[in-house]
């Protein structure tokens, strides 16, 4: 036996990506999971490429709530608890401050913030009687922002404040939440997933947009976001130097800008 034996992990967002990997992370502990996502056929490929009796498809559309409550009831109707949250759906984005939308802005609060608040209000009450985890996928632009990632940075930043202001009000409950905050992740497929207009260097389609990071091993970051509900750890930042750079950007603003204009350059003289 171990920790995870007769515990149901929910991940959203996880028919594909990262999602998928700490799906299967999970799976090898010893957990039920259940994956959700908008897309059946992406859900159903993604269940057989797993190969587990212990996990389980729904199809969520994390925008809606009704299509979250569902999702709730769904698995507490067939599990009968929910020990571990993880608000993974999210959308990243490439573009320029200076031409963003009010839409896309919206989009992007909608789908990276918003979402997870949806999410959280349903579940709460099950991590409160499990005595369970929240865990919310943030990223390290929800720290700091950067040039070229559009509207992601405004979706991602209220992320921050919303599980600070969580993790001492559940804590009173019994119920551990962790922020993770995670550099770019690296992929099977290297082609580039954004397209960039012509004010922004062609480097800004790659993991990073540009500024020169290395990648994160996928499964790494699973066995650290497992780990980290295993002993309640209240937030997981990788690479962990990126911690130090956070407060400096705070104290220093300009040491920030010219930091990222160094790590831009250095990128695309390697490229």
């Amino acid at each position: 036996m171990t920790y995870w034996n007769n515990k149901v992990v929910v991940i959203t967002g996880s028919s594909s990506g990262v999602g998928k990997e700490i799906a299967k992370g999970f799976l090898r502990a010893g957990a039920t999971v259940v994956i959700s996502g908008r897309d059946e056929g992406r859900l159903d490929a993604a269940k057989e490429d797993l190969e587990s009796d212990s996990l389980f498809t729904v199809r969520c559309d994390v925008t809606d709530d009704a299509s979250v409550e569902q999702l709730v009831q769904t698995v507490i109707s067939e599990h009968g608890q929910i020990n571990v949250w993880i608000n993974n759906a999210g959308k990243s984005d490439r573009g320029t401050a200076k031409e963003l939308t009010v839409e896309q802005c919206q989009d992007a609060i909608d789908m990276n913030f918003l979402s997870t608040v949806r999410c959280t209000n349903q579940v709460m009450p099950y991590l409160i009687e499990s005595q369970g985890h929240l865990v919310n996928m943030g990223s390290l632009a929800a720290k700091s922002a950067g040039p070229f990632i559009g509207a992601y940075a405004i979706g991602k930043h209220p992320l921050t404040a919303y599980t600070q202001q969580l993790r001492p009000e559940l804590k009173t409950d019994g119920v551990h939440v962790m922020f993770v905050c995670p550099g770019p992740i690296a992929r099977d497929d290297p082609s580039p997933r954004y397209q960039v207009n012509n004010d922004m260097p062609e480097s800004a389609a790659k993991p990073g947009a540009g500024i020169r990071l290395n990648l994160i091993d996928p499964a790494k970051l699973t066995k650290k976001i497992i780990k980290g509900c295993e002993t309640r750890k209240p937030e997981i930042i990788i690479p962990r130097k990126a911690r130090l750079y956070f407060a400096l950007f705070q104290l220093f603003p300009r040491f920030a800008d010219w930091y990222i204009a160094k790590k831009m350059k250095s990128k695309s003289k390697t490229n």
